[in-house]
């Protein structure tokens, strides 16, 4: 098959090496002095290792070449250690290797090993927007307390908004999801201590936003693709904000999980009016 793979002009290559740290997916060696592709099946075609290279000897071209292997990279990948892992499943993430990513993490969770936190460039497909840049934050027992009359944030990640939300990001793996209509945290006082605490956050509004199709198929996504312990949606009692529980039940039939699901109905003025187990 024709593919993207990277080249390597001997001529310009001084051996440093640099470039081989570059290519957690182990595709590059140092051989007689050169930087070698020791093997197509290894090389996604990506271009890590192009920005380490002091000379420019390291290009992309298009090739006939073997099927990157996924799989495979990923048994070389684990003998490197944590540090690696997470380098890998930054850099595909990095570029949108969507299938790749998941690939990757099914290969760590059907061996046992443990999905590491990693921070992508972007997460989305509107570009480099820093307000997008997955981040999870681990809070200690002080930062959780309230101190000098302030109330601490319970918030666990970033982003919240579900349209910049990876359905890869490792944090929904082995989590509980609060799924709350934009309205809920302006409402109620106590959301961070009474909702938030403990958990993941998933925010949308099902009557203004209008990607609605597009939310069903992430959330699907999420949903399908880690273990998720419970799902707690918290909404206003108006009609529309109803749809925050269809949109979510529609995601959970189509990704044929049975997951544990609490609805949380609030008044305007943010007083618990209703919660309904529904599954």
């Amino acid at each position: 098959m024709k593919r993207d793979i990277i080249k390597i002009d001997e001529k310009k290559c001084t051996g440093c090496g640099l470039c081989v740290p570059g290519c957690p997916e182990g595709a590059l060696q140092i051989i007689d002095g050169k930087a070698r592709l020791v093997s197509d099946l290894f090389c996604d075609g990506l271009g890590a290792c192009i920005g380490e290279c002091p000379e420019g000897a390291i290009t992309i071209e298009t090739r006939e070449a073997e099927e990157y292997d996924e799989k495979r990279v990923m048994k070389n990948v684990v003998r490197q250690g944590s540090g690696t892992i997470k380098a890998h499943l930054k850099h595909l993430a990095d570029h949108h290797q969507t299938e790749y990513l998941k690939q990757a993490i099914d290969f760590l969770k059907e061996n046992q090993i443990e999905v590491p936190v990693f921070q992508t460039q972007t997460t989305h497909s509107g570009g480099g927007c820093p307000g997008a840049q997955m981040q999870q934050f681990q809070r200690t027992e002080s930062e959780q307390a309230a101190g000098k009359g302030k109330i601490p944030s319970a918030l666990n990640q970033w982003p919240v908004q579900l349209a910049l939300l990876s359905p890869d990001a490792p944090y929904f793996e082995n989590a509980e999801i609060l799924i709350a209509a934009d309205c809920t945290a302006f409402s109620a006082g106590g959301f961070h201590q009474d909702f938030l605490a403990g958990k993941i956050l998933v925010v949308f509004c099902p009557k203004l936003d209008t990607i609605i199709e597009q939310y069903i198929e992430k959330l699907t996504a999420i949903f399908s693709r880690h273990q998720i312990r419970s799902i707690n949606i918290v909404r206003m009692m108006v009609p529309c904000c109803s749809g925050t529980t269809a949109i979510v039940q529609q995601a959970l039939q189509k990704s044929n999980k049975e997951i544990k699901v609490k609805e949380t109905v609030l008044s305007l003025q943010g007083e618990v009016i209703k919660e309904n187990e529904i599954l």
